[in-house]
C-alpha cells in the first residue's frame, strides 16, 4: 500500500520553501506551506499533516513558540516537527529538542540528508499511528517502536556532537583528527579498564569528542595565540570546563550527560591541582580521568601553534611519570599495558 504524506513547510522566506519541495518532490509527498507562524498554525487546526518541517527565525510567532504550541494541543502533539535552520549554536540546538522537535537539521544541508531524514521520521510517525489502531501484537509493537526511537535519538546526540566539535575545530588550531583521536583512545582505555562496561566504552566513545566544546566562547585570537598567554587570557581558558557545564547540565539522555562529565571534569588532576573544582582522586568521574589522560597524549605528541610535537616515546614516558599527580594510576596502568595500540592510533 502507497502511503499518501502530507508535508507542511514553514518558512518566511518563500525561496527556502521551494528549495525543500524541490528536494522532496521526488518521494511524492504532497506539499503544504506558510509563511508565518500564524497562518502555520491556522493549516495544521484544518488540515492533517504527517510531519513539520519548521524555520525558527520567522517574524511573529517563530519556530520554537509554533512547536510549543503544538505540542499543547492535543490534536497536533503527535505531528513529527524537524526544525530546518540557519540557528547552529548550541542553545538553539538544545532547545529545539526541549520544545518537542524530533529533528535538527542546519542549513546549509545535503538534499541526501533532508531526504534521508524525512523519511525516516514519516516512517516512524507511521508507525506509531498504526499502533495507536491495532491491538493486535500490541504490547510487542510499542517495545520495539520505542527501542527504534531510542535508537534515534542516541543518532541524533552523536550528530549534535559532531556538529559542535566541528565547529570548535573551525575556531581553533586543532583538527578534526584531534577530536577523532581523542574518541579512539577514550574507547580503548575503557575497553581495558576493570570496571567498564562495552556499554560504557560506546558512552565515552561518543561523548569523548565533546571535551573541549566550553572553547566555543573563548576568542579565537586566544585558543590560536602563538606566543605565552597572559594570566588574564589564561584564567579565561580555564573557564571552558565550566562554560560547557552550563551547557550541558540539563541534558538527560546518556550520552550528553556523559559529554557534560567529560567537559566539565577532564582538566581535574588526580591530586587535587586541577581545575575548574579542584576533585581529587576518585571525586573524579572515571570518564573524565580517561579523557584527561587521552587529551594531553594527544596534544604532546601533536603540533599546536605555541609548540612543536613531542616523540611518541617522551610523551609516553611524560604521562607514565605523572602517575598519581596528574593521572589515575589505574588509567595510566592500562595506557602503559598498551603503548603499541596508542603508537598506531598516533
Amino acid at each position: 500500500m502507497e502511503l499518501n504524506y502530507q508535508i507542511l513547510i514553514v518558512d518566511d522566506v518563500a525561496d527556502n520553501i521551494q528549495v525543500a519541495m524541490n528536494i522532496l518532490q521526488e518521494e511524492n509527498y504532497d506539499f503544504s506551506f506558510a509563511t508565518s507562524g500564524e497562518d502555520a498554525y491556522i493549516l495544521l487546526e484544518h488540515n492533517k499533516f504527517d510531519l513539520v518541517l519548521l524555520d525558527i527565525m520567522m517574524p511573529g510567532i517563530d519556530g520554537f513558540t509554533l512547536c510549543e504550541m503544538m505540542k499543547k494541543n492535543e490534536a497536533l502533539k503527535d505531528i513529527p516537527v524537524i526544525f530546518l535552520t540557519a540557528k547552529a549554536d548550541v542553545d538553539s540546538i538544545a532547545h529545539g529538542f526541549r520544545v518537542g522537535g524530533v529533528d535538527y537539521i542546519v542549513k546549509p544541508f545535503r538534499a541526501e540528508e533532508l531526504i534521508a531524514r524525512v523519511r525516516n521520521h514519516l516512517e516512524l510517525y507511521t508507525a506509531k499511528e498504526i499502533l495507536k489502531h491495532n491491538n493486535i501484537a500490541l504490547q510487542k509493537k510499542v517495545v520495539y517502536t520505542q527501542k527504534r526511537l531510542l535508537s534515534e535519538l542516541e543518532e541524533t546526540q552523536i550528530e549534535i556532537i559532531f556538529m559542535l566539535s566541528s565547529i570548535l575545530e573551525s575556531i581553533s588550531d586543532e583538527t578534526g583528527q584531534h577530536v577523532r583521536r581523542i574518541a579512539e583512545m577514550s574507547r580503548l582505555l575503557a575497553h581495558y579498564h576493570p570496571s567498564l562496561s562495552k556499554e560504557d566504552e560506546k558512552v565515552i566513545y561518543h561523548a569523548a569528542p565533546m571535551h573541549d566544546v566550553g572553547k566555543i566562547v573563548i576568542p579565537a585570537a586566544i585558543l590560536n595565540k602563538p606566543g605565552a598567554l597572559t594570566e588574564e587570557e589564561f584564567e579565561l581558558i580555564q573557564t571552558h570546563p565550566t562554560k560547557a557545564h552550563i551547557f550541558l547540565k540539563g541534558a538527560s539522555r546518556k550520552i550528553l550527560k556523559a559529554a557534560d562529565i567529560i567537559a566539565y571534569e577532564h582538566h581535574e588532576k588526580w591530586d587535587g591541582s586541577g581545575y575548574p573544582r579542584g576533585l581529587k582522586g576518585e571525586e573524579i568521574n572515571v570518564f573524565g580521568r580517561i579523557v584527561a589522560l587521552a587529551d594531553v597524549f594527544d596534544a604532546l605528541t601533536h603540533d599546536r601553534v605555541y609548540k612543536k610535537a613531542w616523540s611518541f616515546d617522551e610523551a609516553a614516558a611524560y604521562i607514565i611519570d605523572r602517575s598519581a599527580k596528574q593521572f589515575d594510576p589505574q588509567v595510566v596502568a592500562v595506557f602503559q599495558e598498551h603503548l603499541d595500540v596508542f603508537r598506531k592510533i598516533v
